[in-house]
């Protein structure tokens, strides 16, 4: 046997550790994992790779991803990387007047922290477009901000009501203020001009070779349907699918549209059929049960604190009624569906574990491999319930670390005893739980480096404390472990996320290795190598 591909000189992560230092890959799969002797595998067709000391590992994975709509956001109004109101707004400006053929200014990812409350105005909009109407999602998309013409083109004023499942927030008159929050942002954004096939299709591709610059070989698309204005990107994956420019691994999350009931399950059946092909797949179904903590829709047992610190009788929003979820999870279960859960909130975790729960009980033992995406607050009595019910936590790392989102917009209106149960990585691991682990990109940077980074250290990269919740640190191998074998998992990716003879060659070569040196210096790794199937999708440089 010749390697049609050999990796050579540096450590390889295996499931035991890093006890190997060659790779040898032939047609598309890992033929032998080994140390120098493997060099007898080279041929003159075999290309061969040094690693010169560097760690080769697993292709990462992402169990929640955008990316899509973080394409489309990259080639329009990209705000993500303003931090104040003044950049922000200058940025808006700059894209105006940059683009004064567009009908709407569309784009987003400005941050909450920029703005007082969260809540930026419509007059900060007006101030630079007067004339056309603005849109622009936060970062977490699920508030806009919206300037006055975009108000009037949607009829949106001080007798409009609240939509059931958003708010509109308003000024001391009554007035429409310019921030729209879930369910109300589109009120607005079903006016913006969608984007065409050829846009979603040049977002994807743009977004996929962004991800394989920062290592990832597979993702679980987290929203596949129509949701608050997004752009539904099944037609783009399936065109990728099937002239062969998706390199990725992808398996796409088909939205539950929380304004209807189980008569929508036929449709997801005939969807799961339709959109599947090639390196797509779409078999698992996602249902958004609560909101997010800082625009106080996250769901949460006991109510929300005020900026003075006394109880509200704000508690959140279930966008799916808990009664009822149960049910459907079970016959989803039933059909064969993986559910993936969006839960922040520590009502929304139990409510979703209740519903897995159910859907065991009637069902019994299935492969279906549930999953919770975000976990911002979890009660200690649904820890153990994880490993119980055979359900994993979709963790996003880099949102446990102090900053000022954390802690000026959540940690005041939690109150210190649920403050402190945020995020608990290590308390998840060590109860048995299995941890898979994804961005929410745009909400959040992709890379998974940085991740890890801050799963390790809890401490934002380039941070230097204080570090949040120490107890919830988690191991370098256990971070990782999350990005690669446990989002294989999530993934149905059973042949990926390993380095061991027989699996699929999804691998990573990073430009170090981070076991070597220090847990702060792990976000300055950076990645030099992608392959999917043994070929390359991406060298640095």
């Amino acid at each position: 046997m010749r390697a049609d591909l050999l990796f050579t000189g540096g450590p390889v992560l295996t499931p035991h550790g890093r006890t190997a230092t060659a790779v040898a890959v032939t047609a598309g799969r890992i033929a032998a994992v080994g140390g120098d002797e493997l060099r007898d595998l080279a041929g003159p067709g075999t290309e061969v790779v040094d690693l010169a000391g560097r760690l080769l590992l697993p292709g990462f994975q992402d169990a929640h991803v955008h990316p899509v709509p973080a394409g489309l956001e990259l080639a329009r109004c990209d705000l993500s990387g303003t931090t104040t109101a003044e950049e922000t707004v200058a940025a808006v400006r700059a894209y105006a007047e940059a683009h004064p053929e567009r009908e709407w200014i569309l784009g987003g990812g400005w941050s909450m922290e920029a703005f007082e409350g969260g809540t930026p105005t419509k007059e900060l909009l007006d101030a630079v477009v007067p004339d056309r109407p603005v849109y622009l999602p936060n970062r977490d998309h699920h508030g806009a901000w919206v300037n006055s013409r975009a108000l009037e083109l949607a009829g949106i004023d001080r007798h409009t009501p609240d939509p059931a499942d958003g708010r509109i927030e308003r000024d001391a008159a009554g007035e429409p203020s310019g921030t729209l929050q879930e369910g109300a942002m589109q009120l607005a954004g079903r006016f913006a001009p969608p984007a065409t096939p050829a846009d979603r299709l040049a977002a994807l591709l743009h977004a996929q070779r962004y991800l394989h610059a920062l290592g990832i070989t597979a993702w679980q698309d987290a929203l596949v349907g129509d949701f608050l204005g997004m752009d539904d990107p099944a037609e783009a994956y399936l065109t990728a699918a099937r002239d062969g420019s998706l390199t990725a691994r992808v398996v796409g999350a088909l939205w539950w549209d929380r304004r209807r009931g189980a008569e929508q399950i036929p449709e997801l059946v005939e969807k799961r059929a339709r959109l599947s092909h090639g390196r797509f797949r779409a078999g698992t179904v996602k249902l958004m049960l609560d909101g997010v903590a800082e625009n106080g829709t996250a769901a949460l047992l006991d109510p929300y604190l005020d900026r003075c610190g006394c109880v509200t009788a704000n508690r959140g929003t279930s966008f799916l009624d808990p009664g009822q979820l149960p049910e459907f999870v079970t016959e989803l279960d039933a059909l064969g569906f993986q559910c993936h859960f969006h839960a922040l909130g520590d009502r929304a975790v139990r409510d979703a574990l209740d519903a897995v729960e159910a859907a065991r009980a009637a069902n019994g033992p299935s492969d279906t491999r549930p999953h919770l995406a975000h976990l911002q607050v979890v009660h200690p009595d649904e820890v153990p319930r994880f490993a119980r019910l055979g359900a994993t936590a979709t963790i996003q790392p880099l949102w446990a670390a102090h900053e000022p989102q954390m802690d000026e917009l959540t940690i005041p209106f939690l109150g210190p005893e649920r403050a402190a149960r945020q995020y608990p990585f290590g308390a998840l691991l060590r109860s048995g739980a299995r941890l898979a682990a994804g961005s929410d990109w745009p909400v959040s940077s992709p890379d998974p480096l940085q991740g890890v980074h801050v799963a390790v250290n809890r401490v934002e990269p380039g941070g230097t404390g204080p570090v949040f919740l120490p107890d919830e640190r988690l191991g370098l191998a256990d971070a990782l472990a999350a990005y690669t074998a446990g989002s294989a998992y999530v993934n149905h990716l059973d042949d990926t996320g390993r380095v061991a003879v027989g699996a699929l060659a999804d691998l990573v070569v990073l430009d170090r290795d981070p076991f070597a040196g220090p847990p702060e210096a792990i976000a300055g790794t950076a990645v030099a190598l992608t392959y999917v199937g043994g070929e390359r999708v991406y060298a640095a440089g």
